[in-house]
C-alpha cells in the first residue's frame, strides 16, 4: 500500500509519528465511457472557456469568486489557514464511540507507526480500549480540514472521518406525522419481530452481488449471449391491517 498522508497523531504532550493509508477500496467494476457509434473512449479535457483550448494541469490554479473576480489561493495559503493542523492530527477529547451517529461516517484511514516499537502507538491503542473511548480531533487532508475519529480495530489505529455538524441537514422539510398512535400490541409484536432477526453484526455475511450478476452479464455479452437472471419478487402481505402484517412476519420467520 502506498501512504497518502505523513505526520503525527497527538494527545496531550505525546506525539506518535504516523503514516496514513487508504482503509476502504472500490469495488465497482471500471466501465469506460464510450462513442456510441465506434465504441472510442471518451476523453475529458481542461478547456479554457474563453479560448477553448486545452489548459496544461500545471497551469491550473484554485480561485475564490469575490466581487465578480478571483482571488487565487496558493497551496501555502491552505497550510496557513491551519498551520498547526497541517501535519497533526490533535486529539482534543475523548468520546463513547457509541455516541457518534452513523450519518456522520465518512471514510477510514489506517495509521502506521512511522517508527517500529513505538510505545505511545500501543499504549493509546490500550487505553482506548480499555475505557472504550475514541479519541476526536481536526487534521488538514487535501487542502481540506476534516474532522475525525481515532480508534482501534485489531490492535490498529483507525482515523476515520466524519462530517461537521453543519454537513448534517436538518429533517424540518420532512413531511412525517408526529401523532401516529401505536398500540401496545402492535409495539409488543413489532420489538418480537426485532428480536427474531437479531443477531451479531458480521459484515462477512453480506457480499456485493450486483457487480457479481453485472460482471456474469458482461462475460456472457462478450461471448454473444444473455444469461438468466433470477428476478426477486416482493412478497405480498394478506390485508392492510399493521398488526395481522407483524404477525404474519413473525410466523412466517418461525416457519423459515
Amino acid at each position: 500500500m502506498r501512504s497518502i498522508w505523513k505526520g503525527s497523531i497527538g494527545f496531550g504532550l505525546v506525539s506518535i509519528p504516523i503514516k496514513l493509508y487508504s482503509a476502504v477500496q472500490s469495488n465497482s467494476l471500471d466501465l469506460d465511457m464510450l462513442d456510441g457509434r465506434d465504441h472510442a473512449k471518451i476523453k475529458f479535457q481542461r478547456v479554457n472557456e474563453h479560448t477553448r483550448k486545452e489548459v496544461p494541469y500545471e497551469k491550473i490554479v484554485k480561485g475564490y469568486k469575490l466581487n465578480d473576480d478571483y482571488v487565487i489561493l496558493e497551496e501555502r495559503d491552505f497550510e496557513d489557514a491551519a498551520p498547526e493542523k497541517s501535519k497533526t492530527i490533535e486529539i482534543e477529547s475523548f468520546v463513547d464511540i457509541d455516541e457518534v451517529n452513523p450519518m456522520y461516517y465518512e471514510t477510514s484511514y489506517y495509521a502506521e507507526p512511522d517508527t517500529k516499537n513505538n510505545k505511545a502507538y500501543t499504549l493509546l491503542i490500550q487505553a482506548m480500549e480499555k475505557s472504550g473511548k475514541a479519541g476526536l480531533a481536526r487534521f488538514v487532508l487535501r487542502s481540506t480540514e476534516s474532522l475525525c475519529v481515532v480508534h482501534p480495530v485489531e490492535n490498529v489505529l483507525v482515523v476515520t472521518r466524519i462530517r461537521f455538524g453543519q454537513e448534517i441537514r436538518a429533517t424540518d422539510e420532512l413531511n412525517i406525522a408526529k401523532d401516529v398512535k401505536i398500540t401496545k400490541k402492535e409495539l409488543d409484536v413489532g420489538l418480537a419481530l426485532i428480536g427474531q432477526y437479531a443477531e451479531k453484526f458480521d459484515v462477512s455475511k453480506f457480499k456485493d452481488e450486483y457487480h457479481d450478476e453485472l460482471l456474469k452479464i458482461i462475460q456472457a455479452k462478450a461471448k454473444g449471449k444473455r444469461p438468466t437472471i433470477k428476478k426477486l419478487k416482493p412478497t405480498k402481505t394478506k390485508g392492510t391491517d399493521l398488526y395481522e402484517q407483524l404477525m404474519q412476519s413473525l410466523n412466517n420467520k418461525k416457519e423459515a
